[in-house]
């Protein structure tokens, strides 16, 4: 009867933990459920064998306790699963490299009090990437990043003390480059007009909103509003777009797929994995924090988490083909309707933004 008794608690607190996720609330502690749905489910799985073993499947108790424990494991996989290779990929795969209209992207959270700048710059020689974006930058990681230059000659700087710098690093020109600060006084964003080797302009918007959290925001409201102003700006742009940066915000969570509705952008780890970046210390505490979406004139060439280097993230490696037309497999289905877009307003009206306040070079 005590087992009974721990397993049913057990089951009522991954009840709880799932269905507290279904809330619209903005408050930190119930968007903080968005974030291990992995590690749920892989409980909500040891509590399924558990149960199977040690219980009576005569006794009704039983399936009192499986079925909801049935419904806790098909609950999370339904979010989760479109980030493994049992989901069809929504961006096309080639093996052509395009060198001409081939882009490759690192983005790197630094971690601002991380002082192994050299190995962010070793793995930088190493994978050679055509833009460089790192985050949570200050004055200090700018000094030390004036070694790799040279190869850089286009850049863009924001270094700031509180976690939010930012700089890139181009090999292509840039140009109407831009740094605002959309929704918080502190929390930049960058958005410049990128020329590939073949002439081919893109739209690129670098984004690191900050995190509900009781140290940060308490509510989500702030990410929320920023990422949606980006999604309604880009939405009909009419040049190739990429978006990327740390969100602060989970692949599968709602905020992220509201993003995805409205921007129409695709997401290149559908059908791939969830290349984990964040928490680099903590193997069974991971989840993707850092993100690359694109419009649909992109093809996947490469994309990989890279090795640790000191920061509480990972660095993200991701490699673009520009072609000439749009490859679209449409796999998600995820279409903004009526109450999306009116869920979308509420969020901007909270924070009193409007996407017109977005630049769009190009």
């Amino acid at each position: 009867m005590n087992l009974i008794y721990l397993f049913a608690s057990l089951v009522f607190l991954l009840l709880c933990v799932s269905f507290l996720s279904l809330s619209s609330k903005e408050i930190w502690w119930v968007r903080a459920h968005d974030f291990p749905r992995m590690q749920y489910l892989v409980l909500a799985l040891l509590l399924l064998i558990a149960e199977v073993l040690f219980l009576d499947y005569s006794n009704i108790s039983f399936w009192l306790l499986v079925l909801p424990t049935l419904f806790v494991v098909g609950y999370q996989s339904w979010w989760i699963v479109p980030y493994t290779r049992f989901y069809p990929r929504e961006v096309l795969q080639t093996a052509y490299l395009d060198s001409e209209n081939s882009i490759k992207i690192m983005t790197a959270n630094v971690l601002m009090t991380n002082r192994k700048a050299e190995k962010l710059i070793k793995l930088v020689k190493e994978n050679n990437p055509d833009i460089l974006v790192t985050l949570e930058t200050d004055h200090w990681w700018q000094t030390q990043l004036k070694s790799i230059e040279n190869d850089y000659p286009y850049r863009m700087s924001c270094p700031q003390e509180n976690l939010y710098g930012m700089h890139v690093y181009s090999r292509y020109q840039l140009s109407e480059s831009t740094t605002e600060f959309l929704v918080e006084d502190d929390i930049p964003s960058m958005h410049t007009l990128l020329t590939l080797p073949s002439g081919q302009n893109i739209r690129i918007h670098f984004l690191h909103p900050a995190p509900p959290s009781p140290t940060e925001n308490e509510e989500s409201s702030e990410r929320d509003a920023e990422l949606i102003m980006i999604a309604k700006s880009v939405a009909d742009a009419d040049i190739p777009v990429i978006v990327t940066g740390d969100l602060n915000d989970v692949a599968w969570s709602p905020s992220t797929r509201l993003f995805r509705k409205l921007s129409k952008l695709l997401d290149p780890r559908i059908g791939r994995g969830m290349f984990n970046t964040f928490h680099a210390e903590y193997w069974f505490m991971r989840w993707p924090l850092d993100h690359l979406f694109h419009s649909t004139e992109f093809k996947l060439y490469d994309i990989r988490r890279l090795p640790a280097f000191g920061s509480d993230h990972f660095a993200l490696l991701t490699q673009l083909i520009f072609t000439q037309s749009q490859h679209n497999d449409s796999a998600s289905g995820l279409d903004a309707d009526h109450e999306d877009k009116s869920l979308a307003r509420e969020k901007m009206n909270s924070e009193q933004v409007n996407e017109k306040e977005v630049p769009k070079p190009g």
